[in-house]
C-alpha cells in the first residue's frame, strides 16, 4: 500500500495495539527466544505519542477458549503487561476488545467502532508478528483501511515448523512482515510514526 492522498489529507488517525501477554520467556506459548526485546520501551513511547495528541488507541486482548492454553483467562499468561495497558483516564479513547481468534475484527465491534469515528488509518503493533498481528493487518487491508505496521514494536518467538526445523524469531518476523508490506500495509519503524501523524 502506498502513501497516497489519504496520507496527505491528514485523515482521522488511530492506532491499534495488540497488547502483550505472557512476556516471561518460560511461558510455553512463547517457546523461548523472542525477537525485538526493545518493545517494552517502544510500545510505551508510541502510546505516549498518541495520548499526548489525544488520538484514540484500540487495545485488543486474546482470550483463548482452550483451558490448557496459557492465553486462557484462567492463566497468568492471559494478563496484559502493565506497560501496554489501556489508560484508565481515557475509557472512551482506549477501549479494550477481547477476541478468541487471530483477527481482531472477528467477534468484536472493532470495525464498526472505527468507521463510526471516521478512522481510516491504523498503526499496528504488538504480538505476534506472524499470528494475530498478521491476520488482523490482512483483514484491515482487505476492509479498506490504510495500515502501517510498526516493525520494531512487534515481535514473535522461535517456532518449529511442520518439517521439524527450528526457525528463529528474527526470521519469522522478517518473513511475516515481508509478506504484508506492499500488499496489505506499509511496514515502518517507530521513529517514522510522528512524521506520519503530522504536526
Amino acid at each position: 500500500m502506498t502513501m497516497g492522498d489519504r496520507l496527505l489529507g491528514h485523515p482521522r488517525q488511530s492506532t491499534y495495539l495488540h497488547p502483550l501477554v505472557g512476556l516471561d520467556d518460560n511461558t510455553p506459548f512463547q517457546g523461548g527466544h523472542r525477537n525485538n526485546p526493545q518493545i517494552e520501551q517502544t510500545i510505551p513511547t508510541l502510546l505516549t505519542l498518541f495520548r499526548t495528541r489525544n488520538l484514540p488507541i484500540f487495545h485488543v486482548k486474546h482470550n483463548s477458549r482452550d483451558p490448557s492454553s496459557t492465553l486462557h483467562p484462567s492463566h497468568p499468561g492471559n494478563a496484559i503487561c502493565p506497560f501496554a495497558a489501556p489508560s484508565p483516564s481515557r475509557p472512551n479513547d482506549e477501549p479494550l476488545y477481547t477476541k478468541s481468534v487471530h483477527s481482531a475484527f472477528i467477534g468484536t465491534s472493532l470495525e464498526a467502532d472505527l468507521r463510526a469515528r471516521g478512522i481510516t488509518r491504523l498503526f499496528v503493533c504488538g504480538l505476534t508478528s506472524n499470528m494475530c498481528v498478521n491476520t488482523t493487518v490482512r483483514m484491515a487491508g482487505n476492509l479498506g483501511f490504510e495500515v502501517f505496521v510498526v516493525e520494531d514494536a512487534c515481535a514473535t518467538f522461535d517456532r518449529v515448523g511442520h518439517d521439524g526445523v527450528l526457525r528463529r524469531a528474527e526470521d519469522i518476523h522478517a518473513y511475516a512482515l515481508s509478506d504484508l508490506h506492499g500488499e496489505f500495509c506499509t511496514v515502518i519503524k517507530a521513529s517514522d510514526v510522528q512524521g506520519l501523524l503530522g504536526n
